[in-house]
């Protein structure tokens, strides 16, 4: 092994420890580059290196511009379950809040219509908004409810409780199905998840039947460097 890998894997472990050891806690800035090269007793391009590694890891966010953070650790949710994103945020140590942005009653909109199979173009209660992991964006959510199916949508105003929280505590699904795929962040996603326009994202759409009728629509778009979807499951009994 030459002098460089071996000094890239020493600085490796030596900075993997500062972040997982709580020396370097997630939102904290790494001193520049070059200085943490000098601290090394290294070249930048070997620093550049480390710090580009830790970055594909996931310990480290780059912002151009702005410097080099540590990163919250990756949040986890379950494929296949209904999660609650309150749950999630507050499994990392961190205090959730929800910043509801849109509340309106409209028609559904072509795409709704189809992704949510609607045949009667009655209003829908349509919602948007922000979770937050800290002062963190966490998850944008774009919704959409069926009064028909949850008639007590239309009397709140989900300043102080989530819409998924209240649904999965006042309706009772039947059946849901999920939709997952990897996206890049629009304008306006990366406005809400202070990214850069075009970061990598983990787009979940849900929807939610209950005896057979529409429920509710959903996305969630999370920043794709914080979050990974985890299956658990055992091989089927013959």
């Amino acid at each position: 092994m030459d002098s460089r890998t071996t000094h890239h894997d020493r600085i490796l472990a030596d900075l993997r420890d500062k972040i997982t050891g709580g020396d370097w806690p997630p939102g904290f800035q790494l001193p520049f580059e070059t200085v943490l090269a000098e601290q090394h007793g290294v070249s930048r391009m070997t620093m550049n290196k480390v710090l580009a590694q830790l970055t594909r890891e996931g310990y480290l966010l780059r912002r151009k511009k702005l410097g080099t953070f540590v990163a919250q650790p990756m949040a986890q949710a379950a494929v296949m379950a209904i999660t609650d994103i309150e749950a999630e945020v507050k499994a990392l140590g961190l205090p959730w809040r929800f910043a509801l942005t849109v509340r309106d009653l409209r028609a559904p909109l072509a795409a709704e219509c189809i992704s949510a199979r609607i045949t009667d173009p009655a209003p829908v209660l349509a919602l948007q908004g922000v979770h937050f992991a800290g002062e963190q964006p966490f998850c944008h959510e774009a919704r959409i409810i069926n009064p028909a199916a949850a008639p007590g949508a239309l009397s709140q105003d989900f300043r102080s409780l989530a819409p998924g929280q209240w649904l999965l505590r006042e309706i009772p699904w039947t059946s849901a199905e999920h939709r997952i795929r990897a996206i890049n962040a629009t304008p306006a996603i990366a406005r809400a998840l202070a990214l850069s326009p075009g970061e990598a994202c983990l787009d979940v759409t849900r929807r939610t039947e209950a005896a057979g009728q529409w429920v509710t629509l959903v996305t969630q778009t999370y920043p794709g460097t914080r979050h990974e979807l985890v299956s658990r499951f055992t091989p089927d009994e013959r």
